[in-house]
């Protein structure tokens, strides 16, 4: 090889290096470029998921305003504040046993709870989970009650080791049933809408528990319909059957809902309530909430719009199982979009609610050295195999934002509960015009009594980062020396137990 060509080879050769290197400093670049946009994304999310505890305050302070407009007049508020007409709680001296059908999805469940008349002890209860037939989610409402009515009979033939249940002494039944109702009474209401994939169109506007007794009479059983409940009413009556310091009960699951103990005085829109009785249940209905003072930002909007109820359920939106999933899939979609730090952009992060909460939560918690579940997750999912372990440290800093806010802003909702009626250990209540909450505060109620508030949902008990926050975000709102008096309280089926209770209250008032 001659001179001159060994000399062009090494001159091409010298080319190429210099083209690579130059290439090699192009990527580095850009991948650089791209990191700090995706670092720009996540300082933004956490600034406008802020949720500083004065900010919190002025949530509680929105929540207690809202409250009490909701309980002087229909329409004054977002809250929808319903009356549960549930003035009689459990006091621990009921005696028998009694039933709960607990109607709230695709499934439904039957329990039957053994009382001895000792407050906090219950002999003993049985459970039987029953899935709803497809056909009937659209069949008549005779239909569909007559196979629950079915069903509850076999259950109580052989709980009860009968063959004849007609001949058994009446047992009253308490009627858990998770759809939006009018209630007329504690033991009546009327469906508004049907939801969850129910569309039994000639059930919309009927009284549901008048519909459940004919269905029970014609299946031969000698039961009564005796009070009708959504879940959170349930979880209250548990939680006070074992401890009567409780004034509220929360739901944090797939959704989310409120209800507490209202003195009925304060009740001004409904006249026709007992006003002797003391105190009755009311139904924040509280996932539609909304205080300009919420960190609501272009993640929230964007989901909001993919929902089949845009602008309505908005605090829900921020705080609930069915929705943190896809918050964090649509910030990892834009951090995806401004760099190719994940590799070629993959079309299932495009997909709405494809990253389901719990497997957040699973993201969220992963302590292993080099978060495999995290990578697991994110091929499993999004089909992004090999991510990085700077990636998946990012991924895990989206889950924790999210997180945050959503339990931050739920503890701001139960100490607005809680500043509503007077046990926020604040002398600010008077300001709502509640006449019930300075006498409670002249009695000393607010500053010496425990407080209670019972929790149940998946989104609480599965997901130890919500919870963990939550709780201390509560202890941070009300200052170390009144937080003492609060207790946060976990509870177990309160929607069929609680139903049960409630009907042997109901028994006993009779």
């Amino acid at each position: 090889m001659g001179k001159a060509m060994v000399d062009a080879l090494a001159a091409a050769s010298a080319l190429v290096a210099g083209v690579s290197a130059s290439v090699m400093v192009w990527r580095s670049w850009r991948r650089m470029r791209g990191w700090g946009r995706v670092m720009r994304i996540l300082e933004e999310l956490e600034e406008g998921f802020a949720t500083p505890v004065e900010r919190l305050r002025q949530i509680v302070d929105a929540m207690a305003i809202e409250m009490h407009a909701g309980l002087v007049s229909e329409g004054g508020s977002k809250l929808k504040m319903l009356v549960t007409y549930v003035h009689d709680l459990p006091t621990g001296d009921e005696k028998g046993i009694f039933y709960a059908l607990d109607l709230g999805g695709t499934n439904f469940r039957v329990v039957r709870v053994v009382l001895d008349s000792r407050r906090s002890a219950i002999s003993g209860h049985d459970v039987h989970r029953q899935p709803i037939p497809q056909n009937l989610m659209s069949s008549t409402s005779e239909e569909l009650f007559d196979f629950i009515a079915l069903s509850l009979k076999s259950f109580v033939e052989r709980v009860e080791n009968v063959s004849d249940p007609s001949q058994l002494e009446r047992r009253d039944l308490g009627f858990t049933f998770s759809f939006p109702v009018k209630q007329t009474s504690s033991s009546s209401g009327n469906l508004i809408r049907w939801t969850k994939g129910f569309s039994v169109s000639d059930m919309v506007g009927k009284n549901v528990s008048e519909v459940l007794q004919q269905a029970i009479n014609r299946k031969g059983l000698n039961m009564r319909v005796a009070v009708l409940v959504n879940d959170t009413v349930g979880t209250l009556a548990l939680s006070n059957y074992h401890d009567e310091d409780t004034v509220a009960a929360v739901i944090f699951g797939t959704g989310t809902n409120a209800c507490y103990l209202e003195q009925t005085e304060a009740v001004i829109k409904c006249q026709s309530l007992r006003k002797n009785s003391g105190r009755t249940a009311v139904n924040i209905e509280w996932g539609n909430f909304w205080s300009s003072h919420l960190p609501r930002t272009s993640y929230d909007a964007g989901l909001d719009s993919d929902t089949p109820n845009p602008n309505e359920q908005c605090f829900e939106k921020m705080i609930s199982g069915m929705y943190l999933g896809d918050i964090v899939r649509r910030v990892i979609l834009k951090m995806s979009q401004e760099s190719d730090f994940f590799g070629h952009s993959s079309s299932k992060l495009h997909v709405p609610f494809i990253l389901r909460t719990p497997l957040m939560a699973a993201m969220h918690g992963d302590d292993s050295p080099d978060l495999t579940a995290v990578a697991a997750i994110l091929d499993d999912v999004f089909e992004i195999p090999d991510a990085p372990p700077h990636v998946r440290k990012l991924v895990v800093k989206v889950c924790d934002s999210v997180t945050r806010r959503a339990a931050r802003l739920a503890a701001a909702g139960v100490v607005g509960i809680l500043k509503k009626v007077g046990r926020d250990g604040s002398s600010s209540s008077s300001s709502l015009g509640n006449s019930s909450c300075r006498r409670r505060r002249a009695e000393g109620d607010g500053g010496r009594r425990r407080t209670v508030v019972a929790v149940e949902g998946g989104l609480y008990k599965n997901y130890g980062g919500f919870r963990e926050c939550l709780t201390e975000t509560i202890d941070e709102i009300l200052g170390e020396n009144y937080s003492r008096r609060v207790v946060i309280k976990q509870m177990e089926d309160g929607s069929g137990i609680g139903a049960a209770l409630l009907a042997a209250a109901a028994a006993a008032s009779t």
